[in-house]
C-alpha cells in the first residue's frame, strides 16, 4: 500500500512559479514510476508529466514542456513538479499517481489532489 500526499498548491499570478510535492509512505516509492496529472471540473484527467522509477526517462505533455519540471527524491521518496511561467490554462486541480508506467492513466495509487490557480 502506498499512500500519497500532495502539497505545495495555491493562487498565483500569470508568469509565476510553484513547486509542488507529493510525499509518498512506504518503503516501495523506488518501484513505481511517478506522474503527475491535472483536471478542471467538466473535463478529463489530463497527463502534465512523469517520471520513471529511476528518473532516467521523463516525459511531458506539450503544453508544459520548457515550464514544468518533474523530479524524484528516493531518500525523501518524494516527487516534485516545479512550474515556472504559469498561464491561466494552467489552472486545475493537479495529482500525482504511482504506478507502473509514465504517461498512463493506469496507476495504483493515486493522490488526494492540490488546487492550482493562476489568475491572468
Amino acid at each position: 500500500q502506498v499512500q500519497l500526499v500532495e502539497s505545495g498548491g495555491g493562487l498565483v499570478q500569470a508568469g509565476g512559479s510553484l513547486r509542488l510535492s507529493c510525499a509518498a509512505s512506504g518503503r516501495t516509492f523506488s518501484t513505481y514510476a511517478m506522474n503527475w496529472f491535472r483536471q478542471v471540473p467538466g473535463k478529463e484527467r489530463e497527463f502534465v508529466a512523469g517520471i520513471s522509477r529511476t528518473g532516467s526517462v521523463i516525459r511531458y505533455t506539450d503544453s508544459v514542456k520548457g515550464r514544468f519540471t518533474i523530479s524524484r527524491d528516493a531518500a525523501k521518496t518524494t516527487v516534485y513538479l516545479q512550474m515556472s511561467n504559469l498561464k491561466p490554462e494552467d489552472t486545475a486541480t493537479y495529482y500525482c499517481a504511482a504506478g507502473l508506467a509514465i504517461a498512463t492513466i493506469w496507476n495504483d495509487y493515486w493522490g488526494q489532489g492540490t488546487q492550482v490557480t493562476v489568475s491572468s
